[in-house]
């Protein structure tokens, strides 16, 4: 097999990044990548956060071991080169190479980028994957770094998310009047629209805020991260389903111009190491949020709570209005919008008859195993 084709069935599969990186090292050294570099790695995450922050370096580590050094990327944590939030702007200028983070933050530049993270009642883990694979996702988003001088690829995803802590019960909608809740994206404009006061905090800044009473209830991930934030230490009301990110996607943004100047073959490994990362991830949330959720209850007292299928139903209605509104900035946001809404309807109809219908058989009442 020669090498081209295996790094580009490599960056296809997205194989563990350990094996991979194993495997890719087996090959020489293309003369054309001779020369090292270190590339500054921005998140906006902080240092060594479960899954989010110990995922960047992992990915970091990934892509200087598969280029068998060549590339050494340095991570900065949040805050630690620039604050969390002008990660976007550092890599776009060429102040850093590259950041890990979730694009929603930037819909400031535009209201597209919500659609490469998640937006309410939208996209699952399974589905974003196949619609930027195979329903046209990536080269949207390609168009859209382009205007921002930035390369996007997939690095992570957490999953569907838990909605939220709040420091009292959530009966109807009335109890969302006036709130102050962390939210950020999409669902922080749906909260809006239903009376709520949602802002955008960096993780950082998420629990001296609940602690003071700044905010009044926030979300932040699923179980295992938020067990590591210890929001169960100032509040115990813990709501779900995440209607506001239902399978969150992880970026790893790369300054354009560094993107153009690797090889093919690096580009390859880069692209390899992100996917491989983005499944990795997934696989890793998956495995720790069941068993950090007993903590929380058992350990902590925390209360587990389902919204009304009332609350439900509203935000729902109110999601898809916000979500539509979205496309009225026109130009790529309408691309992105119609694409998404195109391959969302052709999801939900096969998820029904595969995923859908598998869950309901298997939450019937029978014996399994012994």
């Amino acid at each position: 097999m020669k090498r081209r084709d295996f790094l580009k069935r490599a960056s296809a599969t997205g194989a563990a990044a350990a094996a991979t990186a194993a495997v890719a090292s087996s090959f020489p050294t293309p003369a054309i990548a001779q020369d090292k570099r270190e590339l500054k790695m921005v998140t906006t995450w902080p240092k060594n956060f479960p899954g989010l922050g110990t995922g960047a370096q992992r990915l970091a580590d990934s892509i200087t071991k598969m280029t068998d050094g060549r590339i050494t990327v340095k991570l900065f944590a949040a805050g630690e080169l620039v604050p969390p939030f002008e990660s976007f702007d550092a890599v776009s200028s060429g102040t850093a190479d590259m950041y890990h983070a979730a694009d929603y933050y930037w819909q400031g530049k535009s209201k597209a980028y919500n659609f490469f993270t998640a937006v309410p009642y939208g996209f699952t883990a399974t589905e974003i994957d196949a619609w930027i694979n195979h329903g046209g996702g990536q080269e949207l988003w390609d168009e859209l770094g382009a205007d921002f001088n930035i390369k996007h690829l997939p690095a992570g995803n957490t999953g569907v998310q838990m909605g939220g802590w709040f420091n009292k019960e959530i009966n109807s909608l009335e109890d969302f009047k006036g709130l102050k809740i962390r939210m950020p994206g999409l669902g922080g404009e749906v909260l809006r629209q239903i009376g709520a006061a949602a802002v955008n905090l960096p993780g950082g800044e998420i629990f001296p805020s609940l602690q003071s009473g700044a905010i009044d209830a926030t979300e932040w991930v699923g179980p295992w991260n938020d067990l590591a934030f210890g929001f169960y230490k100032v509040t115990k009301f813990y709501y779900w389903p995440g209607f506001h990110e239902p399978g969150s996607m992880l970026c790893c943004g790369i300054n354009k111009s560094v993107w153009e100047s690797f090889s093919e073959s690096d580009q390859a490994l880069i692209r390899g190491a992100a996917l491989a990362e983005n499944n990795y991830s997934l696989a890793e949330y998956n495995a720790r949020n069941n068993d950090s959720l007993k903590t929380l209850i058992n350990d902590h007292g925390v209360q587990l709570r389902q919204f009304s299928d009332e609350v439900m139903t509203a935000i729902g209605t109110a999601s898809g209005e916000v979500v539509a509104t979205a496309a009225d900035e026109g130009g790529i946001t309408k691309k992105v919008y119609d694409s998404y809404m195109a391959f969302r309807s052709g999801s939900i109809a096969w998820s029904k008859l595969s995923d859908q219908g598998y869950w309901n058989a298997r939450s019937l009442p029978f014996k399994y195993g012994r």
